[in-house]
């Protein structure tokens, strides 16, 4: 890939490609599976509803991958002063040297530093170039590039210029976010200029997520036209399946609506976030190439042979023009 900052794990790699961390749908038992299969695993550390929890998990994710020969995992931190669990969390990470720490809604340098002094990598979620330029500054090893049309809390931006700009000033590992479901969409993203492609609505239709079924066959169901980008959930505006809003009583009327970012006391603190994610679906504009539900390892198959179908054509392409 030509980027010195993931030389160390990327002949760990099957396919150039993250599977984000999804709040409520990623779990130690998704994770180990991605990263036996050539992707980094990822998941939020709040998906476990105590930090004695998270503990136990990364125990067990640690004790289950080998890593000379699995892919990296990583964890997502949300680095906001209405998160309390976050220093605590972080300290579990430092004991446990989580590999890559993913933050959002916070570029913290002093939180980097602790994640380099153990050899870990650092990347965080953007959605413009203010902030990409503050995680640059805070010395961050790669920035996500959350593009239009991205499953959970996305940006507006096209993908294109988004990627030219930070490579503009940043050189650093670049992750695509944003409609990524096939192994042609991650050869796109590498044309691009991304280091990795970044997806989460794909792995949502496999086996090893804690997704139930309904929620799989409303992504098999729905198409571009069906995802609603609001902030009315949380009070930062996400993507999310129009057919789960309706259900819960959020029509067009409401979508409009915003509401304070608070991720409650450190007695429930992912308690009421959890609370309007469990039945209001998250999902991008990826649906539209969404057809079925798998295992993670059947489905990493098809991405790498789809990837690698996507590259050889690119090579006919070079070939008739250069």
């Amino acid at each position: 890939m030509g980027n010195k900052r993931i030389e160390k794990f990327e002949n760990r790699l099957s396919i150039p490609a993250v599977a984000a961390p999804m709040f409520l749908i990623s779990g130690p038992k998704l994770v180990v599976s991605c990263c036996k299969n050539g992707v980094v695993g990822t998941f939020p550390a709040l998906n476990q509803r105590s930090t004695e929890g998270f503990d136990e998990w990364l125990t067990q994710i640690n004790s289950e991958l080998d890593t000379e020969k699995d892919a990296p995992y990583g964890v997502n931190l949300i680095v906001h002063k209405t998160n309390p669990r976050v220093q605590a969390d972080l300290e579990i990470c430092v004991k446990h040297k989580v590999p890559i720490i993913i933050t959002s809604l916070g570029a913290v340098a002093e939180l980097v530093d602790t994640v380099h002094s153990y050899g870990g990598l650092v990347f965080h979620d953007v959605t413009n170039r203010r902030h990409a330029e503050k995680a640059a500054e805070a010395g961050v090893d790669g920035l996500i590039c959350v593009a239009a049309g991205a499953g959970g809390h996305a940006g507006t931006l096209n993908p294109m210029p988004f990627i030219a700009e930070m490579r503009s000033f940043f050189d650093g590992i670049i992750l695509l976010s944003g409609c990524i479901s096939t192994g042609q969409d991650i050869a796109a993203a590498t044309q691009m200029g991304a280091d990795l492609a970044y997806m989460g609505t794909r792995f949502i239709n496999t086996d090893e997520s804690a997704a139930d079924d309904d929620y799989k066959n409303m992504i098999i169901n729905t198409k571009t036209s069906d995802i609603v980008y609001t902030a009315a959930v949380s009070g930062v505006p996400a993507n999310f399946l129009k057919p789960s809003l309706e259900a819960m009583g959020i029509t067009k009327e409401l979508w409009g609506m915003s509401k304070k970012i608070d991720f409650g006391s450190e007695l429930d603190a992912a308690q009421a976030e959890a609370k309007a994610w469990k039945t209001v679906w998250s999902a991008g504009q990826g649906v539209a190439t969404i057809q079925d539900a798998m295992s993670t390892s059947d489905l990493i198959d098809r991405l790498k042979s789809e990837f690698t179908e996507a590259i050889n054509r690119q090579k006919e392409v070079y070939n008739t023009y250069c």
